[in-house]
């Protein structure tokens, strides 16, 4: 298959000259298939630079956004006006959608013939006419006067920013009417509506003729992407990724996009395929120079590059010899649809002897035959270069989509889209496109447009209202502020302390690192199925460590609390043993990441299990004598355990060493807690008034007393009552990674329910309990994330999302995180307001070390976090430390710091 190949020539009478001579033009008209890729490849580089915000003022493919955002899902339905501007006339429609999937709309027509001096008088003029026409045609019908949306279709070139936003950029088509190049053409109709007192008329959307055909097309139940228009002029639009299209205001979801490929080629781009015919038809046009592409495939311009390659043959002696053809001169005598006729197999022959008769040219059967073939060469070219276009559409939605393969349905409209597919299908073998005959593009069309935009907004509306529980407000988050504060003050006080949801325990560590520490440390990290020893280095020019991972067994875990301590200290001579420290008496730090109740600095009574350990005889014991216990078992006697801590305060320690400010930890991963630097003199459950203490809020139980309940949601209530700990760390189902993805998955399945999600239908894959981990949340939401990735990640899921089920799922994940940071926010406000009082300070400047997948993976939640807080306590200018190993390095400066301050207190 060579591009537009053609039947053989047939036997002809005459010398073999006036066959080569005959054959030229159908030789000129042929595109080999190499061609026809290059003409492809420079359409997509083409529809590139339209697509760019950089480039974009220099295409000749001007790509412009439609601001139609989806195609129909067949549950629109209602009443719909259209308007829609043709050349000589006004047509007014009212199409009725019925919801049944768009099969049959009811559909009432009338047709208003244009006054001629109205296309070049005054715009206003021109819209008051199409205003009255709209009054006659309700006043003829039986019209309900509840609210009438309207859809414009308006066929010229438009600057559109939104749906019912679009500045005309210049007339064509023999229009010309004043003072309305540069105005909003919507803006300008719905006045035009008012004057004529139809105010239930509300113009929703407006669009081009492309645009309709698209939508029509997508009405039969399967949705469709891609339109074309080969009819008197040419055109094309497909559904992109919004993000894509830099010229459009939206950044996510899917953007139709009409490509204004007539003008493609009018940089010279063209050049290597236009005949001597085309030149002609270009000059003699009334717009020599622009409109390449359509000046091509057009049939607006069809018959008359026929009448050119027939001007030549005869000009050749090849054609018509000896008779008069003057009239072949004259322009437009040849017209496209008899040219369409003329290829026809059956009829074709007859067809050509009665056309070049009528035209006085009395022709033989050697010219009939000769002009079929010219009429078909010519039709076929337009054919391959359409095909052309299309494969460039196709293979750019492919790549931008990611797909190996491509399977997508084009509308199509206007009488010359016929049979070029297999053209299409060997330049983009990627593509399998069904091409699907238009309806009504422009009627219908800009029903269904109109349809869409209205059905959007009242799913958006829905949306809307589920996610306002979960939106707070400035005035929401001061007072979760005010009631953090209220249970800190109880926390803290002797009387109180028993009662209050924030624990405020004390952990005897009384100052932070100063960067005076020196020396030698153990630090052993305990939190769960492993734990790790560390040997950390204190030096001048740095922290310098060195760790081993050992596991504990199962066994281990559950057996008896003698043989789990025995098992820590074995571990512990084994990593000094290997680093040559056995002969050496260290100070080591414990962090130890279970609930405890701690009583100095190295004495921490174990109150409860938790991560899968049962081992018997530890709970109510003081954890630091049991590991000294062991170690006198063992007879390691160079074991000197100064610190006990949990991970939150490891974390300010460790980027307390690097940063003399930072006074707060705060863990945002699995679990959620602070701590802090308090002054002694306002800690009621530790004797003593000088300096300060660094205090482990537990603020993970905040609200467990009920002060949260107007905050938590159905959804919440939901997660809340199938956790192991219900009613229990309520602050924390809020925050942490390891309950967000379930209240996720809870206000999906109230989505699905409503009909908003996955089109209602029933999801068993979202009846499972945790499948949305906190990394997933954290993926969904990176910035300038693909849909296309997004609908990935949600098939690894077995969940099927269209780009609007994609869209939503991710501003569900919004949703929930940003609360997430700003309650967080709210909480930490309260702490750092405290801390400004306590010391009188006008402005505090304090630094926060931080940890956690949350904080450290989510794309957008230390930024959302950092922003709240500065809202929330202007008075203090806060600064946020990544921690680097809280619980190792945290573990071990606590240990040195107690060191200096033994020293010191001596």
């Amino acid at each position: 298959h060579r591009g537009a190949q053609l039947p053989p020539l047939p036997p002809a009478a005459g010398s073999r000259l006036q066959w080569k001579d005959a054959a030229k033009p159908l030789l000129a008209l042929t595109i080999p298939l190499e061609a026809l890729q290059a003409v492809k490849d420079r359409m997509l580089q083409a529809m590139r630079k339209g697509l760019s915000r950089q480039t974009h003022a220099q295409a000749n493919v001007r790509m412009l956004p439609a601001y139609i955002c989806s195609t129909p899902d067949g549950t629109e339905k209602g009443d719909i006006l259209v308007v829609e501007l043709c050349q000589s006339h006004v047509r007014t429609l009212r199409v009725t959608l019925l919801g049944d999937g768009n099969q049959s709309p009811q559909v009432t027509y009338k047709i208003f013939d244009m006054p001629g001096d109205i296309t070049q008088g005054k715009g206003e003029a021109l819209f008051d006419f199409i205003a009255q026409c709209l009054r006659q045609f309700l006043a003829g019908i039986s019209s309900p006067q509840h609210r009438l949306p309207l859809g414009f279709v308006f066929p010229f070139s438009c600057r559109q920013t939104q749906l019912d936003k679009a500045e005309l950029i210049s007339w064509s088509k023999g229009f010309s009417c004043s003072d309305v190049e540069g105005k909003d053409v919507v803006q300008l109709l719905q006045s035009a509506i008012k004057k004529q007192e139809l105010h239930h008329v509300d113009v929703v959307a407006l669009m081009n003729d492309t645009v309709g055909t698209m939508m029509t097309c997508s009405m039969r139940g399967e949705p469709c992407e891609v339109a074309l228009i080969v009819g008197t002029g040419t055109n094309s639009c497909f559904m992109a990724e919004a993000q894509l299209v830099e010229m459009a205001e939206e950044i996510s979801g899917q953007m139709c996009v009409i490509t204004e490929w007539g003008c493609f080629g009018d940089d010279g781009t063209l050049s290597d395929i236009l005949t001597p015919y085309d030149q002609h038809v270009d000059q003699e046009s009334f717009n020599p120079g622009e409109k390449r592409f359509e000046k091509l495939v057009g049939s607006l311009y069809l018959g008359e590059i026929v009448r050119h390659v027939l001007t030549a043959l005869v000009a050749e002696k090849v054609l018509f010899t000896g008779r008069s053809v003057a009239i072949l001169r004259t322009k437009d005598v040849l017209k496209t649809q008899q040219v369409l006729e003329i290829i026809n197999n059956e009829e074709g022959m007859a067809k050509a002897r009665r056309v070049l008769e009528a035209l006085g040219l009395q022709p033989s059967e050697q010219d009939c035959c000769r002009v079929q073939q010219i009429c078909r060469a010519v039709v076929s070219r337009a054919a391959a270069l359409c095909a052309a276009g299309l494969a460039a559409i196709l293979s750019h939605m492919c790549q931008s989509q990611e797909l190996e393969r491509l399977v997508v349905n084009v509308g199509v409209d206007g009488e010359l889209y016929r049979g070029y597919t297999s053209v299409t299908g060997l330049l983009a073998p990627e593509c399998m496109a069904t091409l699907l005959p238009s309806v009504d593009g422009t009627g219908q069309g800009a029903a269904v447009v109109t349809a869409v935009a209205l059905r959007l907004a009242a799913q958006r509306h829905e949306v809307d209202q589920l996610l306002a529980p979960l939106q707070l407000s400035r005035a929401d988050l001061e007072r979760v502020q005010a009631l953090m504060r209220r249970e800190m003050e109880l926390g803290l006080g002797l009387e109180s302390h028993a009662n209050a949801s924030v624990r405020m325990l004390p952990t005897y560590v009384r100052g932070t690192p100063d960067g005076t520490e020196r020396g030698e440390f153990l630090a052993l990290d305990l939190g769960g199925t492993n734990f790790r020893v560390l040997v950390v280095r204190v030096a001048q020019d740095g922290i310098r460590m060195a760790s081993e991972i050992y596991v504990i067994p199962t066994a281990v875990m559950q057996g008896t609390g003698e043989a789990l301590f025995n098992h820590i200290i074995e571990c512990i001579m084994d990593f000094q043993l290997k680093q040559n420290l056995l002969e050496q008496v260290l100070p080591l730090g414990f962090t130890f990441s279970f609930p405890c109740q701690q009583l100095g600095l190295d004495k921490a009574v174990l109150l409860s299990w938790t991560k899968g350990f049962s081992a018997s005889g530890c709970v109510g014991q003081d954890v630091v004598q049991l590991l000294r216990e062991a170690a006198q078992r063992k007879q390691h006697l160079g074991l000197k355990v100064v610190a006990v801590v949990n991970d939150t305060v490891g974390t300010m320690m460790s980027c307390g060493y690097d940063d003399p400010k930072c006074e707060i930890g705060l863990i945002v991963g699995t679990g959620t807690n602070a701590c802090y630097m308090e002054e002694m003199r306002n800690v009621g459950t530790v004797e003593g008034e000088q300096g300060r203490m660094c205090i482990n809020m537990e603020w993970g139980a905040f609200g467990d007393n009920g002060c949260l309940d107007d905050f938590f949601t159905d959804f919440d209530r939901l997660v809340d009552e199938k956790t192991i700990n219900a009613g229990k760390q309520r602050f924390e189902k809020l925050i942490s990674g390891m309950y967000l993805g379930e209240i996720v998955r809870h206000i999906l399945l109230a989505l699905v329910e409503k009909q908003l999600l996955f089109r209602g239908k029933p999801c068993p894959k979202l009846q499972t309990r945790d499948i949305f981990q906190t990394k997933f949340l954290s993926t969904i939401e990176i910035d300038g994330l693909a849909l296309q990735q997004v609908r990935a990640i949600l098939q690894d899921l077995e969940l099927q999302a269209s780009f609007e089920d994609s869209l939503l799922v991710q501003k569900v994940c919004q949703t929930v995180s940003l609360r997430a940071a700003q309650l967080c926010a709210a909480g930490l406000a309260a702490v750092v307001e405290k801390m400004r009082e306590n010391r009188g300070l006008a402005q505090l400047a304090v630094t926060v070390g931080v940890d956690g997948t949350l904080y450290k993976m989510h794309p957008r939640f230390s930024q959302h976090l950092q922003q709240m807080l500065r809202d929330l306590a202007p008075n203090c200018t806060v600064t946020f430390l990544q921690s680097e190993d809280g619980s190792g390095k945290g573990a071990a400066l606590v240990a040195a710091v107690a060191a200096l301050l033994r020293t010191s207190d001596s």
